[in-house]
């Protein structure tokens, strides 16, 4: 059977498979985003908060996905609960260290000018700080999402969602007729995937960043 045939044969399956797949990356770099946003605001300001931050979302990042997986499937089980643990875990980085650039690289000047007016720390925070560090931390989620595109597949392993059980389907019973097209179809399923969230951030960064701050 060639490749296309393969697509037309099972193009329901792929297509469910393609929306819980990219349903779980949403999910988690928005739960990454928020967690990594919240540790940013609570460590920028400190040298050593700030390097603690990165340096621990640095370690989980070196985990191999395999290895952390196999250490959540004992607490949480098979399915959902350690994918998602897992792909949280391993978005933080790009994120948090985004965020720190990012707050850290706000002016001086323009914070004084907020304490001048008499704007409370947090108004700070959500009205000037936050929307300056924007653009880097958009480019931090965007790193993330592309990340987790990949690491996604090995959730197959847990028996999560998404295309990487065709892509261990194929990988499992290689010499078949269709081993090479289960394979293909996960990976490029991926790559559509990843090209199409990274177009979706350039159109929020168009929609969200004030053409003063891109410039």
């Amino acid at each position: 059977m060639s490749f296309w045939d393969y697509l037309g044969n099972r193009w329901s399956q792929l297509l469910a498979d393609a929306f819980q797949h990219a349903s779980a990356v949403f999910q988690c770099v928005l739960a990454a985003t928020i967690l990594g946003i919240a540790i940013g605001v609570l460590t920028y300001r400190t040298e050593w908060g700030g390097n603690l931050a990165i340096a621990s979302t640095s370690t989980l990042l070196t985990i191999p996905s395999l290895a952390l997986l196999g250490l959540l499937i004992p607490i949480m089980g098979l399915g959902v609960a350690p994918t998602v643990t897992a792909l949280t875990l391993y978005g933080l980085l790009p994120i948090v260290r985004n965020a720190i650039v990012g707050l850290r690289g706000v002016d001086p000047q323009l914070i004084d000018a907020a304490k001048g007016i008499g704007m409370s720390r947090v108004a700070r925070l959500f009205k000037v700080e936050l929307p300056l560090a924007w653009p880097p931390i958009l480019t931090g989620i965007r790193v993330a999402t592309q990340m987790l595109m990949g690491i996604a597949a090995i959730a197959a392993y847990a028996s999560g969602p998404g295309l990487g059980n065709e892509i261990f389907r194929g990988i499992s019973s290689l010499g078949s007729a269709n081993a090479l097209n289960q394979v293909l179809a996960g990976t490029l399923g991926i790559v559509v995937l990843a090209l199409l969230f990274d177009a979706a951030y350039v159109l929020i960064g168009r929609l969200t960043i004030s053409r003063g701050i891109r410039a």
